[in-house]
Order: C-alpha cells, then structure tokens, then sequence
C-alpha cells in the first residue's frame, strides 16, 4: 500500500493522471484502498479487553474529568453524531472556542497520528492532551487521580482492567483506557467496503464519483483504509484558500516541527463516514460536502471540477458511511465526599 500510495504522489507531482475509468475500477480501487475490519486493530502497548474497553467508556462519558465537571470526551466527540460535535470549533472550558474543528473518533484508531497536526502519536496520548488544555477540559493528571481514587467504583475497574499492578489509578493508565474505548468505535461494512470485498453494491453515479475521485488525484492524499490519515500536505498546496477556510494565523504542522517546509501542513482528513461530520476543514467554516470537495479541487489539485464532478464525487463519498457503533452510555460511579467538587466559577 505504502508502494502504490508513493507512486499516486509521483503520479500527481509529474501532472499526469491515470485513467482508472478505463480500467477495471474495482481492481484499481482495490489497490489503493481497504476495508474496515469487522473488529478491533492490535494497539501498541496496550489491550483492547473487556474490563478496558467498559473502563474507558465510563472514563470518555464521564464529565467529571473535566475541572468544572461539565464536559467529557463525548462533548467533543459525540458517538451519536458521528464522533465529532457538530461544531466549526469546540466549545470547553468557561465556554471557550477552541482553535480548531473536532476531528471524529470513528476511525481514529487507524490514523498514522492524532490531532490535525499529527502532535499525538496515538489515541492514549491524544486523551491526555484535552483533559489538560485550559480551553478545553482544564484539569490536571493529580486532581484526574484524585477524582478517580476518590470513588470505589473506579478503583475497582481499575484493578480489574489493569490486573497485577500495585498503582492501577496512574494517568498513563487512565489513557490507555479510554484508547482501548475508542479502539472500539469502528465503522465496517460500508457500501463501498462491500464493493471493496465484491458486491455490486455502488449506483452507476457513485461509481462514476470513484473513478473521477481517484481520475482527478484525491486518491493521492486520501488512500488506505481510512481514505486519508496517513499524511501531512499544505493546505494550499495549488492555490491557498481564503482566510476564512485558512486563518491566517493557524500554520499547522509547523508549530510541532519549527520546520518552514510544514508551514501550513495537516494531515490529510480522513474521508471515513464524512457525510456526517460536517463542518469541513480545520477551521470548521464549510458546511457543504460540495463546497468541500470543490474547495479541495482547487486547492489541492488545481482542478475547476465541473458540477457533474463535484456531484458524483460526492455520491462516492457518501457510501464510505459505515455502521455506526451502538454505544451503551455506561452507569457512571457514585462520587464520595473525598471527591473533588466541579469548579465553575467561569
């Protein structure tokens, strides 16, 4: 995959587009893309187990883990709206905007790294990040432990999801919980998974999007299983989009790297159920999967895609929509009086 994704680049540097449609599309495609599995991927350093998973969940549900005891994971990442919150920007702590759009969790798991800006290099470090921002959950790790070691019910999924450690309530491990909840939250057997997998099951619009998508080189940056993830590119990389798509003052990549070849870098969005996470971009300002996909045309292929185009693109788009994970919102443990009292004094 990594072979065929380098030379998609190539193909697009030197300006020469494959003609897949005269191909056998499925074949083609089935080079460049993957289904979602059925179940969870392995993790690096962690488990994907029952007592984790149930422990993780009633850590990403609980907003306890914020300072004011007001927002949680789901706030930002809504299981029942596609994994993200519906939002140009998040809305946290003091009822502060954060700077960027809310990545969805559905997926998340098969990302090369987390954030737009890759800072995380896994869903266990990513979940450490939200709790400690002051414009999000404003916490600490010693007040999180504090809060968790104040409530029996968490110190008893504690020890049981992490067996034979004498300190089970540890931050680290408070992530890695809530990396193995999110692990979880897969969405297989797509429309096009199943055209992936041999079914006739793509509209003659849909296929004629999936051969313009990959026709017109969106399969350079949005490949593999997650159609995207995998790398970082300038926004902007033909002709940069207006300040309200590109603010300004937002150089992606570049505040990790200090590196002037990632000014206004991101790691390209993953197409994964994208009929649902609207508002588009990281700046969240485009709420049209039409505008989006012209927007990326332009700015990222130099291509002035005509309506048909656009429209059938967009048709391809919406059979990446998979099935959702039915989450169970988990029975939360009973607070103490050595438990941490919500601070909301905004």
């Amino acid at each position: 995959m990594r072979r065929l994704f380098s030379t998609a680049c190539a193909i697009l540097a030197a300006g020469v587009m494959p003609a897949f449609a005269d191909t056998d599309l499925r074949a083609a495609a089935q080079d460049f893309f993957e289904p979602i599995p059925l179940s969870p991927p392995s993790l690096d350093g962690n488990i994907v187990s029952r007592t984790r998973v149930d422990l993780g969940a009633m850590l990403f549900f609980d907003p306890r883990m914020s300072r004011s005891g007001l927002f949680s994971c789901q706030s930002c990442h809504n299981v029942g709206l596609g994994g993200d919150d519906g939002l140009e920007t998040s809305v946290g702590h003091g009822w502060q905007r954060g700077p960027r759009n809310a990545p969805t969790v559905f997926n998340a798991v098969f990302n090369i790294a987390q954030f737009w800006d890759g800072r995380a290099a896994d869903l266990a470090e990513q979940a450490q990040g939200p709790v400690q921002a002051g414009v999000e959950m404003n916490n600490t790790p010693d007040r999180v432990i504090a809060t968790l070691e104040s409530m029996p019910g968490y110190v008893d999924a504690f020890a049981a999801a992490f067996p034979g450690e004498d300190m089970p309530i540890t931050f680290d491990n408070f992530a890695l919980a809530i990396e193995s909840f999110e692990a979880t939250l897969i969405t297989p057997n797509a429309r096009f998974d199943q055209f992936l997998q041999g079914a006739d099951s793509l509209t003659e619009e849909e296929l004629r999007g999936l051969a313009a998508f990959m026709d017109e080189g969106c399969v350079a940056c949005h490949a593999g299983v997650n159609l995207g993830g995998q790398e970082y590119y300038p926004f902007g990389l033909v002709e940069r989009p207006g300040a309200d798509i590109l603010p300004v003052g937002d150089r992606g990549r570049f505040a990790i790297t200090q590196t002037v070849t990632d000014d206004y870098v991101f790691r390209a969005s993953p197409l994964r159920n994208i009929e649902l996470t609207a508002p588009y971009f990281h700046s969240g300002t485009v709420w049209s999967l039409e505008e989006a996909v012209a927007v990326m045309g332009t700015a990222q292929l130099g291509a002035d895609l005509d309506e048909r185009d656009v429209s059938d693109i967009v048709a391809f788009l919406r059979t990446l929509t998979g099935e959702q994970p039915e989450v169970v919102h988990p029975i939360l443990p009973v607070r103490t009086d050595a438990t941490p009292l919500p601070e909301t004094d905004f």
